[in-house]
């Protein structure tokens, strides 16, 4: 049915550290979807975002949310941000340092409801914190009011840019929770920016790849990430110091001959056949880490 069917078509002529590139973004996906855009620095992701929250203005094209039409260029319809019914975190929070963890909460909300604040308090783990002030929390509990006072404003469109960049990756894994909390519970469409493979196939039900501008890849994560024919890049030799469990993931600790520590997330049956004190090898395809155990000798 249309109206379950989220539909953007834009282009639009970006100014990055490579030049110019055209963002031309054309795809469709259900209202609902937990959408991640995967890809390197400078495809057009963020910009993507931005266009998505009105926040800048494509060249061309349309955005319909089912039956709604947030932007056509030929019929020039433009909806205004605060018309859009969306919430966008930055990858810095953007809390207000003035204002305490529930006051950020409530100010979110388009019309006040303590009992709805109480309840975001409670599920994201924050009711001993209400008082505080951001400068008190620390980075894990400031992305937690930052989801919370997203939700709050009780999105059709909730828009994540990196929202776990910031974290060190043991602190990503226990926060992807969270991703997917504020997902359930707020009931909207999300749509992530994520650098992170181990995000991607945890939290999305669809993956939009996007290089240079362009959507090169889409689908499922299992689908898109399946292609095994990709040369491999970066490759690093080290021996494996540390594997733990973290949740679904483990993260694999490896000590590189010039001594340099690098941590990479492994699902179960990527680690069958390892052990610490193992000398692997480590390299990078479709900018997914691959560990694999080199033969003694």
């Amino acid at each position: 049915m249309e109206g379950n069917i989220i539909r953007i078509d834009v282009e639009k002529l970006m100014l990055t550290v490579n030049g110019k590139v055209n963002l031309a973004f054309n795809t469709q996906f259900n209202t609902g979807d937990l959408v991640a855009l995967f890809g390197p620095s400078g495809a057009g992701k963020t910009t993507l975002l931005r266009i998505l929250a009105g926040l800048v203005n494509p060249d061309r094209g349309v955005i319909k949310m089912g039956n709604t039409i947030w932007f056509d260029s030929d019929k020039k319809i433009n909806i205004a941000p605060q018309s859009r019914n969306i919430s966008l975190m930055f990858q810095d929070y953007a809390l207000f340092p003035n204002m305490t963890v529930e006051g950020n909460i409530e100010y979110a909300q388009p019309e006040k409801d303590n009992t709805a604040v109480e309840e975001l308090l409670s599920v994201f783990g924050l009711s001993e914190f209400r008082k505080r002030k951001p400068n008190a929390l620390s980075g894990g509990q400031r992305q937690r009011v930052a989801l919370a006072r997203a939700i709050a404003r009780k999105p059709q469109l909730l828009l994540l840019d990196e929202p776990l960049s910031a974290l060190d990756i043991d602190m990503r894994v226990q926060l992807q929770n969270e991703i997917l909390k504020a997902h359930q519970l707020s009931g909207a469409t999300t749509i992530m920016v994520s650098h992170d493979l181990n995000e991607v196939f945890r939290l999305a039900t669809q993956v939009i790849c996007i290089e240079y501008g362009s959507v090169n890849r889409k689908g499922k994560p299992e689908e898109v990430f399946s292609d095994n024919n990709i040369s491999g890049k970066v490759q690093i030799t080290g021996q494996i110091v540390r594997i733990s469990k973290q949740d679904t993931v483990n993260i694999v600790t490896v000590i590189t001959g010039n001594n340099k520590i690098i941590k990479v997330i492994a699902f179960d049956n990527d680690i069958e056949n390892l052990n610490i004190g193992d000398t692997v090898l480590v390299f990078s395809k479709a900018f997914n880490p691959i560990i694999t155990r080199l033969k003694p000798g």
